[in-house]
């Protein structure tokens, strides 16, 4: 399948893609998880969202696209660049909350709601508090997470780490998963008790 079979890319998306080029931002989201994200995040009307790692606001683009009016989203990061691209994009969606914190600092000091969907695109709820961030997707709520296959700009040994959290999850009793050699290895985990 090529990209122009694509038809709902989102509005914004071109103009984001265009300043991630323009800033040399080299960690795009690939378009298939994003119209995975916009599928996930319509099947969950009025829906509570977590994006952690906003990046330049790629794979947000698509999440704000599924939304409806009553739908919220909270999505965070921890480089300043970045995040004041995305709140130049999106800060006037009232649906949105944009933070510029520490990932693993969120995680740990979040007191509200739990989340009809989480996509961890970054190491905090991917690699680190991964327990903290499972224990925020509310029953029948998806837990999403990419680049599962090997990337060539891997470091050394994070294999490693993809097969240890590959583990984990098959071996959590609350979680159904499906691991998808599809874009850029996806895994799709809900909760189910």
């Amino acid at each position: 399948m090529n990209d122009s079979i694509i038809k709902d890319i989102p509005e914004i998306h071109s103009a984001i893609a265009g300043k991630s080029k323009e800033i040399g931002f080299t960690m795009p989201s690939d378009l298939y998880v994003g119209t995975l994200l916009k599928t996930l995040v319509a099947s969950k009307p009025n829906g509570s969202f977590l994006e952690l790692g906003t990046g330049i606001g790629l794979s947000l683009s698509w999440m704000v696209d599924g939304m409806n009016k009553k739908s919220r989203l909270i999505t965070v990061d921890n480089d300043p660049k970045l995040i004041k691209i995305a709140r130049d994009y999106f800060g006037d969606d009232h649906r949105l909350e944009i933070f510029c914190e520490d990932g693993s600092e969120w995680i740990g000091n979040y007191k509200g709601g739990k989340f009809d969907l989480i996509f961890a695109d970054a190491w905090p709820g991917k690699y680190s508090e991964i327990d903290g961030i499972l224990d925020l997707v509310s029953l029948g709520g998806f837990y999403i997470i990419d680049d599962m296959m090997a990337q060539p700009n891997w470091p050394k040994g994070h294999l490693d780490n993809v097969d240890r959290l590959v583990d984990y999850l098959e071996n959590r009793e609350d979680f159904v998963l499906t691991k998808m050699n599809w874009s850029t290895g996806l895994i799709i985990a809900v909760r189910t008790k």
